[in-house]
């Protein structure tokens, strides 16, 4: 079972149709024992980093997320959802943690440039190492971005696939169960449903 996790934050009919469209039946959940009993758990998101940290807080899912991590479940962070998974971003006040189940910082894309903010369309994909989660997936490929926002992953080694847009963005991270894309597969045409036909194959 794959349980999509609902905190209120956007984006969820779209990842739960992407799911249905390749053979699956999601369950789309706030349930902290549906959660933590299912097989895959997808965390997707649009929105703010502070008010999303705010309800996944009031909805006790914190401490359920860092448990599913823990235990090994296949994890994906989605755009915003990714973003949650690291430690801080420059969106919300300094005192609001994310999850930090991996090192790293959300920043804000540089405003000196002719690039608009937000990032908005289609950006090619290069692979600094394997994952499974792009498996059978062309570098160059291309994927839906959305986000004024940029992860600075700690560790490259966690860091699957880069992007440029006015600098070099950390478009998706792998580290053992636990993974990341800040484009949004469910929007990516071919390309983003093999990505997610991988994630639910781990």
């Amino acid at each position: 079972m794959i349980a999509i996790v609902d905190y209120d934050a956007g984006n969820l009919k779209s990842v739960e149709k992407a799911l249905i469209y390749i053979g699956e039946n999601p369950v789309v959940t706030s349930d902290a024992d549906t959660i933590l009993n299912a097989d895959k758990v997808i965390l997707p998101g649009v929105g703010a980093f502070g008010d999303a940290m705010e309800k996944l807080h009031a909805r006790g899912l914190v401490d359920v997320l860092k448990k599913v991590a823990a235990k090994g479940t296949p994890l994906l962070g989605i755009c915003l959802g990714m973003q949650l998974l690291f430690d801080s971003s420059e969106e919300a006040a300094s005192d609001v943690s994310g999850l930090s189940i991996l090192p790293g910082k959300i920043c804000h894309f540089p405003e000196n440039t002719d690039l608009k903010i937000p990032h908005m369309g289609w950006n090619s994909l290069e692979f600094p190492k394997e994952s499974p989660l792009f498996a059978g997936i062309e570098k160059g490929s291309y994927v839906y971005f959305v986000h004024s926002y940029y992860l600075k992953a700690d560790k490259e080694s966690d860091v699957a696939a880069t992007t440029e847009y006015i600098t070099h963005v950390h478009a998706a991270v792998a580290r053992d169960n636990i993974y990341g894309c800040q484009f949004h597969p469910e929007k990516s045409g071919e390309v983003g449903l093999k990505i997610l036909k991988n994630f639910v194959e781990l």
